[in-house]
């Protein structure tokens, strides 16, 4: 992959990264768009492979999640849509992801998934260290690097 294609993957995928219940969460839909794979085929690897994916790596959403999600962005409600509450994987459920799903594409984009984590982890403690510098946040040992 060229720099070019890396920045506007890696920028995408961020867009993609969620908040949910304190998490930083990816959607089994997204994986499945990244991975090329059908969202069917992602779960079933998942179920196949259940005890590798305790609940701080997976977890479904529950109805009202759901419904903020999809209040959040235009989708259709109609036939054709999901039967289903959908699966919301942590950083470490993306990193076993990649123990189930073996092709050479999934390497890749698990490589690349785990990079930006990274990124927005850096980012997430350059804001604060900054924050804590100017007197905005007091220092707590919670903060501390």
């Amino acid at each position: 992959m060229n720099q070019d294609k890396i920045t506007v993957f890696t920028e995408k995928l961020a867009e993609k990264i969620l908040l949910i219940r304190g998490h930083k969460v990816l959607l089994d839909v997204d994986l499945a768009k990244l991975y090329g794979v059908p969202t069917k085929v992602l779960n079933q690897a998942v179920r196949r492979n259940i005890d590798r994916f305790p609940d701080d790596f997976i977890f479904q959403l529950n109805k009202g999640e759901d419904d903020s999600l999809r209040s959040q962005s235009v989708t259709s409600k109609g036939r054709g849509g999901r039967r289903y509450l959908p699966y919301a994987f942590t950083e470490q459920g993306v990193a076993m992801l990649s123990t189930v799903l073996k092709s050479p594409r999934a390497i890749q984009v698990n490589i690349e998934i785990m990079r930006v984590f990274v990124r927005l982890e850096n980012r997430g403690r350059t804001c604060v260290t900054c924050l804590i510098s100017i007197g905005y946040i007091p220092k707590i040992g919670v903060f501390e690097s």
